[in-house]
């Protein structure tokens, strides 16, 4: 299935998913979506029409493993945009998401921390940037737009905009057989990685902004590290283990909030 197809399919899916729970809502606040367009238009973009089609594109030509180690930059650079916009990380944060990096890094080198690039690798440094930027235009999502709304929204620009590079993709390279081989992972990507995950990382932004929500971002590969474990019967050695009990640990460093302080701090 060509990238480009795959990404498109996926949002259609996830639209059909939404609609039933976010029409009415949707149209009530019709007119909030058209006086912050703008803002819509950009999340739309970068989160769903960039960010998935370039991670699927990159997909093709680079590793699994290179893929996780380039993407874990997306919690640093969300970091980054709040410490921009003004806010305060705290020594505690900082340390967890250096700690889970670190993590990262050995897990999916091996220990060696070499990575060796390819031309997939460039696909996926995009899609780093437009998430950890997605992520960042979430914080300031207007607060009179409700979040099904603005996440019903975003996935029907998103697909709108993903239209005339489907139309060159079906033109240049020709569809694809609907198969249960192809159907059956469209629907999951569609519903589960799409429409439930976007709505639960929408809702986290909102409640604890993007740079601590970001940090629970490295738990990916260690949940490739299980999956392929239990599905896969790739061993877990002791080093592996190791590294995934340093990127929990520091999950759950940068995540917790230090006593005393509120969730927004």
């Amino acid at each position: 299935m060509p990238p480009v197809q795959h990404a498109f399919w996926r949002w259609l899916i996830a639209i059909a998913a939404v609609a039933p729970f976010a029409l009415r809502a949707t149209w009530r606040q019709r007119a909030v979506l058209r006086r912050h367009f703008g803002h819509l238009l950009a999340a739309s973009f970068l989160g769903v029409t960039l960010y998935n089609t370039l991670v699927n594109q990159a997909g093709v030509t680079t590793t699994a493993g290179n893929m996780g180690m380039i993407m874990a930059a997306s919690p640093v650079l969300m970091a980054g945009y709040e410490r921009l916009g003004g806010a305060r990380l705290g020594a505690r944060r900082t340390t967890g998401m250096l700690i889970a990096c670190a993590g990262v890094l050995l897990l999916v080198s091996k220990g060696s921390l070499a990575l060796d690039l390819a031309p997939g690798d460039l696909w996926v440094i995009g899609g780093a940037f437009a998430f950890g930027s997605y992520s960042a235009l979430l914080r300031r999502r207007p607060p009179e737009l409700g979040g099904l709304p603005f996440l019903f929204a975003t996935f029907v620009l998103g697909a709108l905009m993903l239209l005339p590079a489907y139309a060159v993709s079906l033109t240049v390279q020709g569809g694809f057989s609907p198969t249960a081989g192809t159907v059956t992972p469209l629907l999951y990507v569609g519903v589960v990685s799409s429409a439930v995950a976007f709505f639960a990382w929408n809702k986290a932004i909102a409640l604890i902004g993007a740079a601590r929500a970001g940090v629970v971002y490295y738990l990916q590969p260690v949940c490739v590290a299980l999956l392929s474990f239990a599905l896969l019967g790739e061993g877990m050695s002791g080093p592996r283990a190791a590294c995934m009990g340093l990127i929990l640990g520091g999950v759950v460093l940068g995540s917790t909030a230090v006593r005393g302080r509120s969730l927004s701090s």
